[in-house]
């Protein structure tokens, strides 16, 4: 039995993964989270052979959920599972050490067989990501300015595409306002924008917010 955890603040999707799994003999959840605290807590306390994981969880989020997992188990599989289909956050993740990446769109069948082969020791992405993604894992960058970032400043400019104020970004990834702002003044000088308008303009023409 591939023993699953869960990472999801949507319970709509943790019921659906529930269901999918039930008719899946070799794979059982043993447990579930709604943020990224309690996803590490979960995992620090109950052994699991593969971690489901949502970016968007509230208060820290995907990213750092991922980091702090493998500082406590460097080898646990996480596979991520997200809304995202595009090529740059996937790089980024499998990057950070995913072992897999799964767009929710996927139909069930691609997720149950990640979750397999995950599991195994393997890697995987859907077919809805292009296979450059797993061809440019080991390269830094193809030179466009985005691909520079680091993973933080990276999160910080698609929060703040997405609408978020400098104390909602602050509050969702756990940092204070004013480290917040310092890496919005990062942004601005490494993209060669001048206000934020200009660092959502260009999230918004990069696809970085889809």
């Amino acid at each position: 039995m591939i023993r699953v955890l869960v990472a999801d603040d949507h319970p709509v999707v943790r019921s659906g993964l529930r269901q999918m799994f039930e008719a899946c003999a070799d794979i059982g959840i043993i447990g579930e989270a709604r943020t990224s605290r309690e996803a590490v807590e979960l995992v620090q306390r109950r052994p699991c052979d593969v971690v489901i994981l949502d970016l968007g969880l509230p208060d820290a989020g995907g990213m750092e959920a991922l980091r702090a997992i493998h500082e406590f188990a460097p080898a646990l599989p996480v596979l991520i599972l997200s809304v995202h289909p595009e090529d740059e956050l996937a790089i980024r993740m499998l990057r950070l050490g995913a072992a897999g990446y799964v767009t929710k769109g996927a139909e069930s069948s691609v997720l149950v067989l990640a979750i397999r082969k995950v599991a195994g020791g393997g890697r995987f992405v859907s077919e809805a990501i292009s296979e450059k993604v797993l061809q440019n894992v080991g390269r830094r960058t193809s030179g466009l300015p985005h691909e520079a970032l680091s993973d933080r400043e990276y999160q910080v400019l698609r929060l703040l595409a997405q609408g978020n104020t400098t104390s909602e970004v602050a509050r969702q990834l756990a940092l204070s306002v004013k480290t917040v702002s310092t890496y919005r003044s990062r942004l601005i000088e490494k993209l060669g924008a001048r206000t934020t308008a200009d660092l959502i303009r260009y999230a918004i023409e990069q696809k970085l917010t889809e």
